[in-house]
């Protein structure tokens, strides 16, 4: 197809703009709460595009109604969703394009060896918070979008470029924009999963239990209830639960995968006193839910497995279970599926390689675009998981350009194009 040829070609020649664009986004910290500037960014360049936009800050008493709703904010006051469209001729299917602009924090600045907010690019590679995770992959839907655009290719179908806030925390920002009435008939998450296609993905909560006891003084502590120790059989349990579950998943695809759906504690808080027997432990963590699974069945395993703790002390007292935090919602999709399909076949055209199908070992937004809206969707973008979140975050700039190129191509074939008459030459196209 030659309108392929042109949008590659484009992507290639426009290579360093994308990096002006990627080190400004990196360079703003846009951590829960502080993402306006950064979208501000990204408002500019879908102007800079003539793209229709659609910016607004969500309604959190609306999202509150909805059982999928998680945040630990009240408002999302200089918080905006935003939505730039490229309307189609008609008689396409449409696609979103789903990333979230928000980044974890960076920790302690001192276990950085650059500045996470720099931006440095160094032998191919930039360097910052939100670079892997997702920047680099929301720089490379623009640089695919504006490929299509600036080339003078007609698409039939619409597609919807989503930037969203609140993916760290949950995915109220995705959530928003289902609310608002966006659907479509696919979606691509450019998440950072090293350019391999995730087909599913698990979901997760945060739980909160909490383990009683009896205090009493150190020197007596026969006459208190440790619940330090109690809670050391509940952490053995929520072993043996989690075992139990990786057991029961059977798919190939978490081969690789040691623990497909782990539950893992994070933080344990209890004791108010050296001398004194502790009255009470909090653990806090993280409970993986499968692809297919729903999130109550998961919820209840749990909740079944702290009632049948056999302890006299627990039974009699036994531990509170509270689900709090974030949350993300499993999705799956079938390898067969058309959206998946196109995609994998321009990966094969735009590398040369054979494409690699796994499942993810973390959650995105994409669960909430199958499971509320009931679109197909898959997880494909540039960077590495093993770099997210950690100090010296960092995206291969070339991962970034197969990605938009094959998203792009993918984006030609799905929303079909309308054809032109006589041949469209442009001073972009090498």
């Amino acid at each position: 197809m030659q309108e392929k040829h042109k949008v590659k070609c484009y992507i290639r020649k426009h290579t360093q703009e994308a990096v002006v664009l990627l080190r400004r986004l990196v360079q703003e910290c846009s951590v829960s709460g502080s993402e306006s500037r950064a979208q501000a960014i990204v408002i500019e360049k879908l102007r800079e595009m003539g793209l229709d936009l659609d910016i607004w800050e969500p309604d959190i008493e609306e999202l509150k109604e909805h059982p999928y709703f998680i945040s630990a904010r009240e408002h999302f006051q200089g918080s905006p969703n935003v939505v730039g469209i490229l309307k189609g001729v008609g008689g396409g299917k449409s696609m979103i394009v789903n990333g979230h602009i928000d980044v974890v924090p960076e920790g302690d600045i001192r276990s950085w060896s650059i500045d996470p907010y720099g931006g440095e690019v160094k032998e191919g590679k930039l360097y910052g918070r939100g670079a892997t995770d997702m920047k680099g992959g929301n720089v490379a839907l623009l640089l695919a979008i504006e490929a299509i655009k600036n080339t003078g290719v007609t698409l039939k179908g619409d597609i919807y470029f989503q930037s969203v806030i609140e993916e760290e925390s949950g995915g109220a920002g995705t959530l928003a924009t289902i609310l608002r009435g966006y659907r479509a008939d696919g979606v691509i998450i450019p998440e950072p999963t090293n350019l391999k296609f995730f087909v599913k993905q698990q979901g997760s909560m945060w739980f909160r239990i909490k383990v009683k006891g009896k205090v009493a003084h150190g020197g007596t502590r026969y006459e208190g209830v440790s619940a330090i120790e109690k809670s050391m059989l509940v952490l053995k349990a929520i072993e043996q639960l989690e075992r139990r579950r990786n057991e029961q998943i059977q798919d190939p695809l978490y081969d690789g995968i040691p623990i497909p759906i782990p539950i893992n504690v994070g933080t344990i808080k209890g004791g108010t006193w050296p001398s004194s027997v502790a009255d009470l432990v909090i653990l806090e963590g993280r409970l993986g839910v499968a692809p297919n699974e729903k999130m109550e069945d998961a919820q209840a395993q749990l909740a079944k497995m702290l009632s049948q703790l056999q302890d006299e002390w627990l039974q009699v007292n036994p531990p509170e279970l509270e689900w709090f935090g974030a949350r993300w919602v499993p999705g799956t999709i079938e390898h067969n599926h058309p959206l998946v399909q196109t995609l994998i076949t321009n990966y094969a055209e735009v590398t040369s390689l054979a494409p690699i199908i796994e499942a993810a070992p973390w959650g995105t937004d994409g669960g909430l675009f199958t499971q509320v809206s009931g679109i197909p969707m898959i997880v494909f973008g540039p960077g590495e998981t093993k770099v997210a979140h950690y100090p010296d975050e960092y995206i291969d700039l070339e991962h970034i350009w197969i990605a938009a190129e094959t998203i792009a191509c993918a984006l030609l074939d799905w929303c079909g194009v309308q054809e032109s008459e006589g041949v469209y030459e442009s001073e972009h196209i090498l």
